[in-house]
């Protein structure tokens, strides 16, 4: 498989359609399927009968019941093979269970993905032996929990900023700063633990190390912090004072956290992904049941149209997200390397879904929704956090356009230097000529997809071109400064979600009518059909906008806005 190919995200920037890694749409494997319907019901069992996410929420921490049964069912170390002390599920399977868990309360499920797909993800990932050995089966056990500590106060997302630093001793490390948001980190027996380790001021980027620390002298867990929601997931601030560290508390090769952080996160948002989905799908059936319960003008208000749309596209956004969080599931099941884009835009596209079908649930609940009678409140406030849970979705839009168009900006930097040195880079421009002819000529098919959905293929495989075409003529206009133009980037990185979604959407759709038929697999299609119907309107006014937006006005706007101070009009 070529390089552009070994991500079917990156290889859309080039037009082309690499459906060999999404056909046929995954499953889990049949000789697991019966475990894992047991394990989601007796998932859903612990949670129906023992949870009380009210009180969760009202008491701000999991209960060491609670966690305790969570460990008794194996939640801890779901993708862990069995023989380091994990359940050894497939990464659909643990996606599957994490959604289940995720329905019945957002903090619980957060707790589950801070430490099996976070904390312990990057034990697995980039540890020694030695250190798997000694942390790893007490770890996937739930005898001792994980937290990932990497973002500060001053930094964000920028963690070139880093303060937290470790300094080399004659037998170790000395470590000494402050993480003031660790998911997990009231539970926490052990911390990953990202540090300096290049002098502060040496005016380049920083070196950092992601360290193993346990919980002892010298780690100071303050108070939870007050949040507007997931208030169960044990968020504090972890203080290293003077923290004496062995030499092989490293986690990895020491200066290279950069890497350890960026694909630890990636992978990250598989789980990440499954656990907005189970919100979602919780809330649509809240909103389903609610809309027949309730009667207005001697009818269930279901039955007007109104709220028949939004129930529609509360269920478009469902199908979509859950299509591509097992998509991107099973790409990593069957051993595709590069799934960071994939993972990263059916994050963002999983965490704005939720948070449209909160606001949905609490417009349809009406006065009742806006207090705390019902859940709708607390599923809001809970919902907010996955718009920034692992980063703002606008750095991840600019990450994944970044991703992206890397790809096709070197081989245009390629052909540049080949036409300097025309002798040198014949190959390359007569290839380069060559690829130009059968793009003006064809375009790339979806040859995998069922034929009851050819408009809905057709509209991919045209969007696919327009990506590409809007990928080189970007390049083309902004060259290296493409960096700075986010709303460039912003808008092509929308157009790469709705075709990963859509590209998802017909792959099991297809799937489906394949196994039952037309009418068997009629919600699929009907669901398919229905959300790239919205995806063209979308993808249009994305494209549109890169040849004719007003990025200059808006700038300019928002410049006077600051100079002023804020809005400056007054009517007085």
């Amino acid at each position: 498989m070529s390089a552009p190919e070994s991500s079917f995200a990156k290889a859309l920037f080039f037009g082309v359609v690499a459906e060999e890694l999404i056909y046929p749409y995954p499953r889990i494997a049949d000789e697991a399927l019966g475990a894992t319907h047991e394990l989601v019901t007796r998932v859903r069992r612990f949670t129906e009968a023992e949870l009380d996410s009210a009180a969760v929420d009202r008491e701000a921490r999991l209960g060491p019941g609670t966690l305790a049964r969570m460990r008794e069912l194996g939640l801890f170390g779901l993708s862990v093979p069995q023989k380091l002390g994990g359940s050894g599920l497939s990464r659909m399977a643990a996606a599957r269970v994490l959604s289940e868990l995720s329905a019945a309360d957002a903090s619980l499920g957060l707790v589950a993905v801070a430490h099996g797909s976070i904390g312990l993800s990057a034990l697995l990932s980039f540890g020694s032996e030695a250190q798997k050995q000694r942390w790893v089966p007490s770890l996937s056990r739930g005898e001792q929990l994980s937290a990932f500590a990497l973002t500060e106060e001053a930094s964000g997302t920028d963690a070139g900023t880093t303060r937290t630093s470790a300094q080399r001793t004659g037998d170790g490390w000395l470590l000494n700063g402050v993480k003031p948001w660790v998911t997990n980190g009231e539970n926490a027996d052990l911390f990953v633990v990202f540090a300096r380790t290049s002098r502060l001021d040496e005016g380049q980027k920083p070196r950092l190390t992601p360290f193993l620390v346990e919980l002892g002298p010298g780690v100071t867990v303050g108070p939870r912090r007050e949040t507007l929601g997931l208030r169960g997931a044990g968020i504090t601030q972890v203080s290293f004072r003077d923290v004496r560290l062995p030499a092989d508390a490293a986690l990895g090769d020491v200066g290279r956290g950069f890497r350890v952080a960026m694909e630890v996160m990636a992978d990250a948002r598989v789980a990440l992904s499954a656990w907005l989905f189970g919100q979602l799908r919780a809330l649509v059936g809240w909103t389903v049941n609610r809309v027949q319960r309730r009667h207005s003008f001697g009818r269930a208000i279901g039955e007007f149209p109104v709220l028949k749309n939004k129930i529609a596209k509360m269920l478009a956004d469902a199908y979509a997200v859950e299509s591509m969080t097992f998509l991107t599931a099973g790409l990593v099941d069957r051993g595709v390397d590069d799934t960071s884009l994939e993972s990263s835009l059916t994050r963002v596209a999983a965490s704005e879904a939720l948070w449209r079908a909160a606001n949905e649930a609490m417009q349809i609940a009406g006065g009742s929704g806006y207090g705390t009678s019902l859940p709708l409140e607390r599923r809001l406030r809970d919902a907010r956090g996955g718009l920034v849970v692992d980063g703002t979705n606008e750095t991840l839009r600019c990450f994944i356009a970044l991703s992206g168009l890397r790809g096709p900006g070197e081989r245009m930097g390629g052909v540049e230097r080949a036409m300097v040195e025309p002798v040198k880079g014949f190959g390359l421009l007569r290839d380069f000529a060559l690829r130009k002819v059968r793009e003006a000529i064809r375009r790339e098919r979806m040859e995998h997809a069922h034929p009851l959905l050819s408009r809905e293929t057709v509209l991919f495989e045209e969007s696919t071109e327009a990506l590409r075409r809007a990928a080189e003529r970007s390049l083309r206009d902004h060259g290296r400064e493409i960096a700075e133009m986010q709303q460039t980037l912003v808008r092509i990185a929308n157009v790469v979600i709705d075709l990963y979604a859509l590209s998802a959407c017909i792959a099991r759709a297809s799937a489906a009518i394949e196994q039952r038929g037309e009418s068997g697999a009629r919600r699929e299609i009907d669901l398919t059909t229905m959300f790239a119907s919205a995806a063209r309107g979308r993808m249009h006014a994305n494209l549109g906008r890169l040849e004719h937006g007003d990025d200059a006005l808006r700038k300019s706007i928002a410049s006077r806005a600051y100079t002023d101070g804020g809005y400056p009009f007054d009517v007085i």
